[in-house]
This record gives structure tokens, sequence and C-alpha cells, in this order.
């Protein structure tokens, strides 16, 4: 005879459904799980597959760190006003545990399918999307390992000390991790969050948008009047500013404008400072 607190938890884990409910379709079901979950659905988490169909443009972005790896987790809502409610954070802090558990680097796909108490992680999200009554998307998930590099990350609009709308994180290298060290890594995933470089440098642009932005820019220089004679010494110069822009080494430091990101590091050079990487994400 299966107990019956352990079906009804289990019920409640995989619905998300109340205690009541659980219980009652229990009883009316002859204690079988599958015709209980069928039946609650049939109540009320029917709603649950249409509601997979809704935008979610809102949500809250974690961040997880253990000695091995550190991980970024977000996850979209429907509303701001769910985002920030404690059911949806604590989800979302769950999850980054259970990253941390797993303790190696895994893709999106294969994480929502792994192992969740009696179920995946997949039923997890399908009975937070019964219980918080909106769609939600694990729509990124990045993990880095601990053992080669620094990292260091920033919160923009925080809702907890590890979760908010906005996070940058920085990988980076150096010979001896300091005070002065942890305040400039801290400054420049501020600099990360407010200035959303595309890149780390030239170099490492995508192609397509260095050849699309120089199309348009000379379009716009010929059309102008300008002589073709100096339209190719304009074009360099209009290149500069949006290489300015979006290169991270390139762009004007947020806490002195005079310099360059690239120049403030070279100020490091004791440290031997390098940036390997940085990833920004946002809602």
């Amino acid at each position: 005879m299966p107990d019956i607190k352990e079906l009804i938890k289990e019920l409640r884990e995989k619905t998300g459904a109340g205690f009541l409910d659980c219980k009652k379709s229990l009883d009316e079901n002859g204690n079988d799980i599958e015709k209980s979950i069928e039946a609650l659905r049939k109540k009320g988490l029917v709603k649950a597959s249409k509601k997979s169909d809704r935008a979610a443009n809102e949500g809250a972005v974690g961040v997880y760190s253990n000695q091995n790896i550190t991980a970024l987790i977000k996850v979209n809502s429907e509303t701001d006003f769910a985002a920030k409610s404690d059911s949806f954070l604590d989800f979302l802090d769950t999850l980054g545990n259970l990253v941390l558990e797993n303790n190696t680097n895994i893709d999106k796909n294969h994480f929502l399918n792994s192992k969740y108490q009696k179920g995946t992680v997949q039923d997890y999200f399908n009975s937070m999307i019964a219980k918080i009554g909106e769609n939600l998307i694990l729509k990124d998930l990045l993990i880095k390992d601990n053992s080669k590099s620094y990292y260091e990350f920033y919160i923009h609009n925080s809702y907890r000390n590890n979760i908010g709308k906005i996070i940058s994180l920085l990988e980076y290298s150096s010979n001896k991790k300091d005070k002065e060290i942890d305040t400039l890594s801290k400054n420049l995933c501020m600099h990360i969050a407010a200035m959303k470089p595309e890149s780390l440098d030239i170099n490492d642009l995508d192609k397509s948008l260095v050849q699309n932005e120089e199309k348009i820019q000379k379009e716009l220089i010929l059309n102008s009047g300008k002589p073709s004679n100096i339209v190719d010494k304009i074009l360099q110069g209009k290149m500069k500013k949006f290489y300015s822009e979006v290169t991270l080494l390139n762009q004007s430091y947020i806490l002195d404008q005079e310099k360059t990101v690239g120049s403030v590091l070279n100020n490091y050079k004791d440290y031997d400072f390098k940036i390997i990487s940085f990833h920004l994400i946002s809602l």
C-alpha cells in the first residue's frame, strides 16, 4: 500500500497544485499518479500548455558559483511582477544550485532533461508554470570552468545579491589577486553592463557586422556629396568611431572618459592582467 503522504508530495511536485487538490484527485483516481495528473490538468493545469505559447520577455538572471564552476542562468517570465516574486526567485536559485550540484558544463537541453527529484528539470518548470500562472522559459545557461581563470560579476537592477535584470561576467587572468585587482575587475563589469560592448577587440567582431557597417557608412558619405578622393579617409574615421563604440578595449572607460579601457589596463602590467572574455546577459 503506497504511502498517501508520499503520493501527495509527488503529485504536488509534478503539477504544482495545492495539497488538498492533490489529495482529492488521488482519492478520486484510486491513488494513480498519472490519472490524477490528467484530472488536475483538466481542472487547471491544461492552462499550463496554453501558457507555454505566450510571450515571456521579462524574468531575471542569476549567477552561481562554487570552487569548480561559475554559471549564469536566465529564466524568462511574462511579467516583471512574477519575476520579483519569492516563488520565482526561489525557483531560479533552485535551478542554480542544481547546476552547481551537476558540477560540469552542460547545455540547456541536457539540463532540462536531467533528473530532478522523481522527474526532470523540465517537469519542475511545468510545475512552476502552473504555480506562478505564467509561461517560464530557460533562455540562457552559461557555465565556466573556475580552474583556468578568475571571474567577477556585477548585477544591475538586483532582486537578490545574486539575481537581477542584468548581469555582466568578466573572465580574466592575473599573476596575483588583491584588493586593487578586485576593484578593477568589478569596475570593468560595471562598464560592460553600462556600455554593452559587442566584442573584446576589433578582430573579435563578427565580420559580417563590420562589412555591413562599412557599407552603410560608405553610402552615407557618398550621398553627402563628399569628393570621391576623400571617401576612404572619411570612412576610416567613421569605422574608428564605430570600433570605439562596440569593442570593449577601445571604448571610453566609464570612470575616466579621457582613456580607453585598453589604456587603463596598461597601468596593470605588473599584474600581467588580461581580459580573457566577458558575457552580458540581460532582459
